[in-house]
């Protein structure tokens, strides 16, 4: 059975940035939304923070911009930074208008303004939030709008295999013309061929054992484009979240950052403080010092987990609050208003990604990458908190924008080759996925993680590659599986985490290695870039000064 599928745009991904793009295109285009999944299950669904904006008069552009630029650690791309910031308050407003129930502040005090809270790295409160379950809120909403949409189809339960250009059916001008698909339902895969196609898959911490992200974050769309020919940037920058609950039935629940925010305080587990040895801001202090000081005191001491307090605040301030958090906790035995929360790190965002300009344009003509798959200067070293869910707004409009723009002079591809599955059989080794699953996540974690050496990357390298041969005999003798195209794109992820991280020779934003503990200041820092390996040519491996921004990206 084979199925083509004819469409203006093709968005590969169903969170923020997917939707959103999806919405601000409905009324010009007809547009297919996949989702590996169920349309919820992303890593939107589960942001608990909020999103950063400048929306308080007492705050400023410039002061968010100077916040998001010292949290990157002189990484960042102050053009990007600045478009995403000023953009910044219309994007809130967009969602506001399209009934996002933001929490307000009292309202027979304040009337209809809304509550604003502070995470670390902020010197202003910015974040605007639903309670601790903004995700949620967003992702509700945005679903509900995409479904009253006649122009907007989605399609659950469909994973992406590869993009499909025009270089990998025999033509000469390279672009991108759809992508191969597996339909999980039906087991057969299916041809999406369209004008354009959005890759808004989101990161790739599944490639970490401890992480605070659903099954879905493993790294599809930055892999597919890295195949596909894309540079790919900043990758070694993956940032741990510093508090995760630490419980046994409490697989990848992350406690947000607004508890510290609002006055929780992080302790050892003999109730003595230690942020402030680490960081004059203590508990305020960006998400890369806290998730390293607790690394290191868990290390030094042996401890398993540290304990975060905010049991000093009022029990009805802490439910209103942090109403999923307390009520998670309290399912578990645990009372946050009584008592403090066991916390770890664990992987949480991908910093780096598929290198993109302020349009959302990648090197493949006529492909888009928003979101957490992107690379677009924003984070640089470490992104500051609540700034993701901003920037998968920001450039979904961005790209929505240029599309729209392009729409008319673009023509449909013609019908694309079929998948071809007559050399391959079943799988009798399924044991062989899952093995070499785990394997990959546990020396991530113990070679790649939180802090790294140069012997321990080495370590890492040999074992990538040589997952990367079983991946690969696997893939082209077998029927493909979820499972296995998930092994497949984190193996590659994976790989090109641990290039970036042996690239760079210094320790900077979330890139911690005792070989070089601290930063190189004896030149401009850098992006690191990777280059795919095209035909006739050797990957390339280099270094772009992060203050020129990024040239050579199509349609800059």
């Amino acid at each position: 059975m084979h199925t083509q599928h004819q469409y203006d745009v093709l968005i590969i991904g169903s969170g923020a940035a997917g939707l959103t793009l999806a919405l601000r295109l409905s009324q010009r285009a007809r547009v297919a939304v996949l989702s590996k999944g169920p349309i919820r299950e992303g890593n939107t669904w589960y942001a608990q923070g909020g999103i950063s904006a400048v929306l308080d008069h007492k705050d400023s552009i410039e002061s968010h911009i100077a916040d998001t630029m010292d949290a990157g650690a002189g990484l960042c791309d102050p053009e990007t930074v600045r478009f995403t910031v000023e953009h910044g308050p219309e994007a809130v407003q967009w969602l506001i208008d399209l009934g996002v129930p933001f929490t307000r502040r009292d309202e027979e005090q304040h009337g209809e303004e809304f509550h604003l809270t502070r995470e670390g790295g902020h010197q202003h409160r910015r974040i605007i939030h639903a309670a601790d379950n903004t995700g949620q809120a967003v992702e509700t909403s945005l679903e509900g709008a995409v479904r009253a949409c006649d122009n907007i189809d989605l399609f659950e339960q469909h994973l992406a295999i590869d993009l499909i250009t025009a270089e990998r059916i025999g033509r000469k001008h390279n672009h991108c013309l759809g992508a191969y698909v597996l339909d999980r339902d039906k087991q057969h895969v299916e041809v999406f061929r369209a004008k354009f196609t959005v890759l808004a898959t989101g990161g790739a911490s599944k490639v970490y054992l401890y992480t605070s992200n659903p099954d879905t974050s493993t790294g599809d769309g930055i892999a597919m484009a890295w195949r596909a020919g894309c540079c790919v940037a900043n990758m070694e920058f993956n940032q741990f979240h510093p508090t995760c609950l630490y419980h046994p039935q409490a697989k990848s629940f992350l406690i947000t950052e607004a508890v510290r925010g609002e006055g929780g305080k992080l302790l050892l587990p003999d109730g003595k403080p230690f942020m402030q040895r680490f960081d004059p801001r203590g508990d305020l202090a960006p998400r890369d010092i806290v998730a390293r000081a607790i690394d290191h005191e868990m290390k030094r001491y042996g401890y398993d987990h540290v304990l975060l307090d905010i049991s000093h605040k009022p029990e009805d301030f802490i439910k209103k609050h942090f109403p999923t958090v307390y009520h998670r906790c309290l399912d578990l035995g645990i009372d946050m208003a009584r008592d403090p929360i066991p916390v770890v790190p664990a992987a949480h965002y991908t910093c780096g990604g598929v290198r993109t300009d302020l349009k959302g344009h990648s090197d493949l003509e006529n492909l888009y990458v928003v979101g957490e798959s992107a690379c677009t200067g924003l984070h640089g070293a470490n992104r500051m908190a609540s700034n993701s869910l901003l920037e998968c707004l920001v450039f979904a409009a961005a790209a929505a924008r240029d599309i729209g723009k392009r729409l008319d002079a673009t023509s449909l591809p013609p019908e694309l080759p079929e998948w071809d599955e007559s050399q391959v059989t079943d799988s009798d080794e399924e044991v062989v996925v899952t093995h070499n699953w785990g394997e990959l996540r546990r020396f991530m974690w113990d070679y790649v993680g939180i802090v790294r050496t140069d012997k321990r990357l080495q370590r890492a390298r040999r074992r990538v590659e040589l997952l990367q041969q079983e991946i690969q005999e696997y893939y082209g003798n077998f029927r493909v599986t979820n499972d296995l195209l998930e092994l497949r794109n984190l193996v590659q992820v994976a790989e090109l985490i641990i290039r970036s991280a042996q690239m760079r020779k210094e320790s900077r934003g979330l890139h911690y290695t005792l070989d070089y503990p601290e930063p190189d200041n004896s030149h401009p820092p850098a992006d690191t870039i990777l280059t795919p390996k095209r035909p006739g040519q050797a990957a390339v491996l280099g270094v772009t000064a992060a203050t020129a921004g990024h040239p050579g990206i199509a349609g800059n």
